[in-house]
């Protein structure tokens, strides 16, 4: 066979499109990584490695007085009651909501609108937000944090609880209403059998990201581990810094740990006996409800006071600020700017967090890059934004790095069990073949787990984007850093603006997040 033949017989036929593919992502990621700040300088600058060196020296040997750790307790107790308690606010939200929003055991296939349009405004809220509205009209205290979360979580259980009833076999429910049950009859005999186990586990995830999300809240008054690291924080305490962020990756862990277990037990086939529940089931069942009556017990809040004539008075006037807002065009350039600002710190954040997260799930031995998997996740954004806003400034680009921090742990373990799930036998071969590791990792690997690498990087993406609208409340830049500023003025009309923006600019992360999966398939 000729030299010329041999040579296009080798090229590889998708080399062409992979090239236009990297050619047209450099021109998008450019002006991105323009406008996040992007910039290695600082990690080599003497002065500035100084400043950061002596920050984190203060956070040695941490604080472990008895008065210290007595706080420390009560805070860690606290947190697990904020993200218990929102957690059942957000499902007595939740079930109504996905009832009315799901299109299953419907005789005519249809999806409420209205309903949605609320849910996407739930969700499209950050947490973070709705805990500063709350704390703005109710006060200090852990009854913002559970509002927040009831409504934040509200919206998201919802949305994924009428999408797996509606992914479930419809035939059992059409059977049912077929033969003159009600909807609701056919939805609980018909499809929930089916969803249980998939719907009880996405509950105990989320709960797993509440007691996350209740120590962000934490940083506006909110209560829990986050106050008293703000607390921490803003009188230059390493050592009490230290202490809190240890007991909040023991927290963690330990919520790992109880959500590994559940899922296990979901996952094991039930025994054949004649009762249908049986004494694990109600075990489970009297444990939730004595942690949901020690959690209210704990937080002891006055719900009453909530909901009197003045907190109502307070909210509704608190509220009416936000219906005028300001639409004059140099405020709308300012969050456009803002806008643009906190897509820029998404994206380059998920990017690196992407290529840091591939390159810690490569290692074979796994003990060590687990640990520091787990280190990276388990300190939340917000505290990497105050470390990276030492590092680099103020701006957007200790967003990114804060956003990169965080994720890179969460998609780095979901990227080391995506490669280890991933069949052996093409990248075997290619090295017996006489290929390299690299080469048989690249071509017999990597193809057959990249639809999955990708769906975990875009699910990322679409949290990254709502993470990256509050990073400003420390100074890293987007909308965050606007929001922050206005309600601390008082500016209801313009602070309005920005969280129209959030609102919007979450819903067409959901939308394009949701056209690249489907392309993908």
């Amino acid at each position: 066979m000729p030299a010329a033949a041999t040579h296009t017989h080798r090229r590889d036929p998708a080399a062409r499109g992979r090239l236009i593919a990297l050619l047209l992502a450099l021109l998008v990621l450019w002006p991105m990584l323009q406008t996040s700040g992007f910039s290695l300088a600082p990690f080599f600058d003497s002065n500035n490695l100084k400043v950061v060196g002596g920050f984190l020296a203060q956070f040695l040997p941490p604080e472990t007085s008895p008065e210290f750790l007595g706080y420390l307790g009560q805070a860690s107790l606290e947190t697990l009651a904020i993200a218990t308690a929102g957690m059942a606010l957000a499902l007595v939200l939740a079930l109504p909501l996905s009832y009315l929003a799901s299109g299953a055991a419907r005789e005519k296939v249809s999806l409420n609108p209205i309903t949605r349009s609320v849910l996407t405004i739930l969700r499209g809220v950050p947490e973070l937000v709705w805990a500063l509205v709350f704390v703005r009209v109710f006060g200090l205290g852990p009854a913002a944090g559970v509002l927040a979360l009831g409504l934040t979580y509200g919206g998201m259980l919802a949305k994924v609880y009428a999408e797996i009833l509606e992914s479930a076999d419809p035939a059992p429910a059409r059977a049912l209403r077929a033969s003159g049950a009600g909807r609701l009859q056919a939805l609980l005999y018909g499809a929930l059998p089916q969803a249980a186990r998939e719907l009880t586990s996405y509950t105990v995830y989320r709960w797993e990201c509440a007691i996350r999300a209740s120590v962000v809240m934490g940083f506006v008054g909110a209560g829990g581990l986050g106050q008293l690291m703000d607390q921490a924080m803003k009188m230059l305490n390493g050592g009490e810094v230290a202490s809190i962020l240890l007991a909040f990756m023991v927290l963690v862990a330990l919520a790992d740990l109880l959500s590994w277990w559940l899922r296990r037990a979901l996952d094991t086939p039930p025994a054949a006996r004649a009762l249908p529940f049986g004494w694990r089931s109600a075990a489970l069942l009297l444990l939730g409800a004595a942690g949901l009556w020690a959690s209210f017990w704990l937080l002891n809040i006055d719900w009453s006071a909530l909901f009197s004539r003045d907190a109502v008075q307070s909210m509704g006037s608190f509220v009416a600020g936000f219906f005028s807002p300001d639409l004059s065009a140099a405020w709308l350039r300012k969050v456009a700017q803002g806008v643009w600002e906190t897509l820029a710190i998404s994206v380059i954040g998920s990017l690196l967090a992407a290529m840091g997260g591939l390159m810690l799930a490569l290692p074979r031995w796994r003990t060590p890059w687990n640990a520091l998997l787990n280190l990276l996740r388990s300190v939340p954004e917000l505290v990497w934004a105050t470390i990276t806003v030492l590092a680099v400034g103020l701006g957007p680009f200790a967003g990114a790095l804060a956003l990169a921090l965080h994720t890179a742990g969460v998609l780095g373990r979901l990227y080391a069990e995506a490669l280890q799930n991933t069949p052996a036998a093409p990248a075997r071969a290619l090295r017996l073949a006489g290929s390299s590791r690299l080469l048989a990792f690249c071509y017999g690997t990597l193809p057959a787990a990249a639809p999955q690498l990708l769906a975990y990087t875009l699910y990322r993406w679409e949290m990254n984007i709502r993470m990256a609208a509050i990073l400003g409340f420390v100074g890293a830049g987007g909308l965050g850093q606007l929001l922050y500023f206005e309600l601390s003025l008082f500016h209801y009309a313009q602070a309005s603006t920005v969280i129209i923006a959030m609102l919007l600019l979450s819903m067409a992360v959901d939308w394009s997040s949701a056209a690249l999966r489907r392309a993908m398939r």
